[in-house]
């Protein structure tokens, strides 16, 4: 049986910083008097200004995917769990643990030459890898992974993020194709919870260990392979909606897809399943190894162009990092590593050789652990009580400055409040009297 999240209230909840603000839903960093640490707060407003018509479904369906992650018995290390939520006529509110450590975008700029060793690419991508087979094994397409996505924890470890662009798949045609229907959700309804696959992930939580690149293990994880539930479809639309990508800290406080992760089939209008995981685990690896994306070019038009005809290419002697991301970026989909038996053939690749599944979690220096203060230093301080107060001055605002310059600022990424001012070094939100 499913135990329900507890019940936030929000009028205990006080705002520290604004992590993040989009189309979806606004991020607070909150701090509950009950609570020793404080944690991340999405919320999203049911009747904000200029919302989209699906913002609610949107919500609903991120809700629901973070509360099915949460009901296992034992959490996964690298999904977050749900810590709480509060759904109102106003808004839909849930809290999960709050990484200092930034995301994978971020920490990636701060490398000298803005790319990862080979080593720490392993690292990263072996924690990725373990958290989409989960997701996989629940019946869940995750279809926004980025380095944006990807926060690293106080741990050091990876943890994925954002869950309203994901899709479940029923039981009875896991692997039969989903829909690119602009986020519509018009499909038949998510599986119970008693349907959902029982199969168990090839992690093993083990007594505290510093390594696991030991040896040359032969070691091999094996997975009961998917079985097709039938033949490619024609998709309903083939229509997406990502934005370009900008500075880091545009795209660190992005709720949405970004169109250079976009896979080939999604761009044919084809019907799409788990595989689109696997070709944007492929861009993703690319981009840690080059700093550049591979299909990047000056407009959309150009890069869905690129996505659907060129391959990449690749600097340097070939490696077994670079034969990984060749195969994960079939345009093929049938043809993509992890088509058949999805994350087990990732596991078996060579690029992965010696490596220990199941000693991930025990690693007890990852190549960044967060200082004491987190990497919050560029979220917006606040000067508000609670949340609902917080939404009840930005409405205000909204109403005395014109609903265009909020749209702007959201844009632009600059809080929405009256301009900020400085104390201290850091950025205050400053609210008028109303």
């Amino acid at each position: 049986m499913e135990i329900p999240p507890p019940e936030l209230d929000l009028t205990t909840l006080r705002p520290i910083k604004l992590l993040g603000e989009g189309a979806m839903g606004t991020v607070f960093l909150v701090r509950d008097p009950s609570s020793r640490h404080p944690f991340a707060l999405k919320v999203v407003e049911k009747h904000p200004l200029q919302s989209k018509p699906d913002a609610d479904r949107r919500a609903y369906r991120e809700l629901d995917i973070l509360a099915r992650i949460s009901s296992n018995h034992k959490p996964h290390p690298f999904l977050p769990s749900l810590l709480g939520s509060f759904e109102s006529e106003e808004f839909w509110a849930w809290a999960v643990p709050f990484c200092p450590g930034g995301d994978l975008n971020v920490l990636r700029h701060r490398q000298t030459e803005r790319a990862f060793s080979p080593s720490v690419i392993k690292f990263y991508a072996a924690e990725v890898v373990c958290a989409l087979e989960q997701l996989h094994l629940m019946g869940i397409v995750y279809r926004d992974l980025k380095p944006e996505n990807v926060l690293i924890q106080r741990s050091g470890h990876i943890t994925l993020t954002d869950f309203d662009l994901s899709r479940t798949l029923t039981p009875k045609s896991i692997m039969t194709l989903i829909y690119s229907d602009s986020e519509l959700m018009e499909d038949a309804p998510s599986p119970a919870p008693d349907q959902t696959p029982s199969r168990k992930s090839s992690y093993a939580i083990r007594p505290s260990l510093t390594r696991f690149l030991t040896f040359n293990s032969h070691h091999r994880q094996n997975k009961v392979a998917m079985v097709a539930g039938g033949g490619l479809k024609r998709a309903k639309s083939s229509r997406v909606s990502p934005v370009s990508r900008r500075n880091p800290a545009e795209r660190s406080n992005s709720f949405v897809g970004t169109e250079e992760y976009v896979s080939p089939e999604v761009i044919r209008g084809e019907g799409h399943e788990f595989t689109v995981d696997w070709w944007a685990l492929g861009i993703l690896l690319y981009e840690m190894l080059y700093g550049i994306t591979p299909f990047k070019g000056r407009n959309r038009k150009e890069t869905f162009g690129k996505i659907v005809t060129m391959e990449a290419e690749f600097m340097g002697k070939p490696t077994a990092l670079m034969d990984l991301i060749k195969k994960l970026l079939r345009k093929d989909p049938s043809r993509r590593l992890g088509s058949e038996r999805g994350a087990a053939e990732i596991k078996e690749h060579e690029f992965f050789d010696g490596l220990r599944w199941d000693l991930l979690t025990e690693v007890v220096r990852p190549p960044f652990i967060p200082g004491r203060r987190g990497d919050d230093g560029n979220a917006a301080a606040l000067e508000c009580g609670n949340v609902r107060e917080y939404f009840r001055r930005r409405r205000s605002l909204a109403m005395a400055m014109g609903s265009e310059e909020v749209v702007s600022r959201r844009r632009m990424g600059t809080p929405v409040g009256s301009p900020a001012r400085e104390v201290g070094g850091a950025h205050v939100l400053s609210f008028p009297e109303f």
